[in-house]
């Protein structure tokens, strides 16, 4: 194992010349859906974590400031150094992981796992660590508690139904058509204009009063527990690695490009850290907003589709500029609708992480009761389930292991 460095920067002066000279309409429109696929249900997670954990709103409008800025400028770090459609966002799975863990925690704890988090990916990208972790945790297991950590959000869609059937049953008809019918944007963000509007004609929004104001960021001091090392920190670590960092980097690869492994990994390490004290929990690249920016539809040259990724960026830094009105427009909406568009928002990656788990023939049983242990929600020694998924996973696939 030797210590590694970021690969070398591929002309930068002249990737930042040329952005603007590339934007063009295919650009734009394939970065603003590589932004929308970000904030539409994903933002909602985040709001979900810091509200359950009972947090104020100034430390849950630095969060979104933390976590939309330091991805928009690791988006833009990318793809000025590397030119290549490099997505910088926050560990969409590890918010959702955080809905459920996050309130046995206060802010200082919760900033000192989300700083463990960002050293240890920081050192899994100096160290070359990357590959090794791979292949010692089959894919298999992390998906299958991924998956158990996100199915309750797509039941929760469902079991709304009766208290909000007009409500939620608009959102799932407009998901549905927006798959069938729209092309180029998420379903989910027809699913939030139609809850939108059924709740603003049914008078449905809480009176709580939105706020058009600028992000003002609070700089939290760590504090460090063993509980939330095992609970938070090491779970958010190996969910950005497996569940974005690494099919990320296999999206890219897919589509011709030759991604800089150890720069995404250390720049994802040390935007953790930095953006940490701000309550972020953790950069990574995004893996479905990099499918988009990576695709024929972004540019017909693939050298140039790195532009479309510096629209995402741009995007990603004017929502966090602008996550204290995210935030207080989110505390408005009806429950129903904010549990819809998560669980529909997340509705592609939980039937992704279902087929990569229990649909694969190799390991399926361990990752069977990898996903089942995730859902429990139940914790051992003050250790959270998520954790406890992996571990037991991965005794099951030692035990079961034929050798074949």
């Amino acid at each position: 194992m030797w210590l590694k460095s970021p690969e070398p920067p591929r002309a930068a002066r002249r990737n930042l010349r040329d952005s603007a000279r590339h934007m063009n309409a295919s650009t734009l429109g394939a970065g603003s859906v590589a932004t929308l696929l970000g904030i539409t249900g994903p933002a909602l997670l985040v709001y979900q974590a810091g509200s359950n954990a009972g947090y104020p709103e100034a430390v849950i409008d630095s969060w979104f400031f933390a976590i939309f800025v330091g991805g928009g400028i690791l988006s833009l770090l990318l793809a000025f150094l590397y030119r290549e459609p490099v997505c910088g966002a926050y560990p969409i799975a590890g918010s959702a992981l955080l809905v459920t863990t996050l309130s046995g925690y206060g802010v200082s704890e919760a900033v000192g796992a989300f700083l463990i988090s960002g050293v240890l990916v920081a050192v899994i990208g100096f160290s070359g660590l990357f590959g090794m972790i791979m292949a010692r945790v089959p894919n298999e297991v992390v998906m299958g508690a991924l998956a158990g950590i996100l199915i309750d959000f797509g039941i929760q869609v469902f079991a709304s139904l009766p208290s909000a059937p007009l409500l939620v049953g608009s959102m799932v008809v407009a998901y549905l058509l927006g798959t069938r019918f729209v092309g180029g944007i998420p379903p989910a963000v027809p699913a939030l204009a139609a809850g939108l509007a059924v709740a603003g004609l049914g008078g449905q929004f809480g009176s709580g009063e939105v706020q058009l104001s600028l992000t003002q960021p609070v700089l939290v001091a760590p504090a460090f527990d063993l509980s939330a090392l095992f609970s938070i920190a090491i779970p958010l670590t190996l969910l950005a690695i497996a569940t974005q960092n690494a099919p990320g980097v296999g999206i890219l690869r897919a589509n011709g490009y030759e991604p800089p492994v150890n720069a995404i990994t250390i720049f994802s390490g040390i935007g953790s850290i930095l953006t940490a004290p701000l309550v972020g929990n953790g950069l990574n690249i995004a893996a479905p907003m990099t499918a988009v920016c990576a695709g024929p539809e972004s540019h017909r040259e693939p050298e140039n589709r790195y532009v479309a990724t510096v629209v995402q960026g741009l995007g990603f830094v004017l929502f966090g500029l602008l996550g204290a009105t995210a935030a207080s427009l989110i505390q408005v909406m009806p429950p129903a609708l904010v549990a819809g568009v998560a669980g529909l928002a997340l509705l592609p990656v939980i039937l992704q992480s279902l087929r990569l788990s229990v649909g694969e023939s190799r390991h399926s049983l361990a990752a069977g009761i990898s996903l089942l242990v995730a859902a429990s929600d139940a914790s051992l020694l003050g250790i959270d389930s998520a954790f406890w998924a992996i571990v037991v996973g991965m005794v099951l696939v030692w035990m079961l292991d034929t050798g074949d």
